[in-house]
């Protein structure tokens, strides 16, 4: 008989099950937008248990410099939306960072090179599955590895109907302020700079809307298609137009 998964309300809340409302705004109405979340990096401790080692190391070794550096600045700008969140009504999306931090890490891995020509499905659909044997192999517990799963397939999965899981918010969160400037209150410049000067955005808005253009050529049915005209938006990325500018 096959094992049961572990539904007990700690096991949700630890590795970032918690169901939210999928629509950001009912999230965010009641953040104070003269108030961003302002943070410096070097206040931030990375997780640092022998399965994150692990999976920085294989992220480090595998991804492109522009797309770790964006993994990386997605975590830090999902801590600070996490903090900034959870000190109004939310702190349920406290418990889970390390699981976050792992979906940071491997939430592009389908959009490398050699991934994205491997196979035909989407790229994030190709990407939970390469996620799900990576942290099975390093020894993640299922429940933590299928959240990490279940965020990366829904991590475009863009809407305001339904749920989703905590750390399924925090990537939209993250990603749409990286890669859209989406709601561009949330987090204040000081802390923009302070990240873009650990992890520099080196033109990531054109080179990840070349990704997307490259993407739809080779698969036109890809999910991307779903989100109305995705690479234009992230081509004009008005909010992270400054350090996409910086060499």
């Amino acid at each position: 008989m096959s094992k049961l998964a572990d539904h007990s309300n700690k096991t949700l809340e630890t590795y970032g099950w918690t169901s939210v409302p999928h629509d950001q705004s009912l999230l965010l109405k009641n953040i104070n937008p003269w108030n961003p979340a302002t943070y410096d990096v070097a206040e931030i401790r990375l997780p640092d248990t022998e399965l994150a080692k692990k999976v920085t190391e294989y992220a480090r070794e595998r991804l492109p410099e522009h797309v770790y550096n964006h993994s990386m600045r997605v975590y830090l700008y999902g801590q600070h939306s996490c903090a900034a969140i959870a000190q109004k009504h939310l702190p349920s999306f406290l418990p889970s960072l390390e699981t976050y931090y792992l979906t940071s890490l491997l939430h592009d891995i389908g959009t490398t090179p050699e991934n994205l020509h491997a196979t035909l499905l989407s790229f994030e659909f190709y990407g939970g599955y390469l996620a799900l044997n990576i942290l099975q192999e390093y020894g993640a517990s299922n429940e933590q590895a299928e959240s990490v799963v279940e965020a990366i397939i829904r991590h475009q999965d863009l809407g305001d109907v339904g749920t989703i899981t905590t750390v399924g918010q925090l990537i939209q969160l993250a990603t749409l302020f990286d890669n859209a400037g989406k709601n561009p209150t949330l987090i204040s410049k000081y802390t923009i700079e302070s990240v873009v000067a650990t992890y520099p955005r080196n033109q990531w808005s054109s080179c990840f809307a070349h990704t997307i253009k490259e993407e739809l050529a080779l698969k036109p049915w890809a999910h991307s298609s779903a989100i109305p005209k995705f690479a234009e938006t992230v081509a004009g990325n008005k909010l992270m137009e400054p350090w996409d500018r910086t060499p």
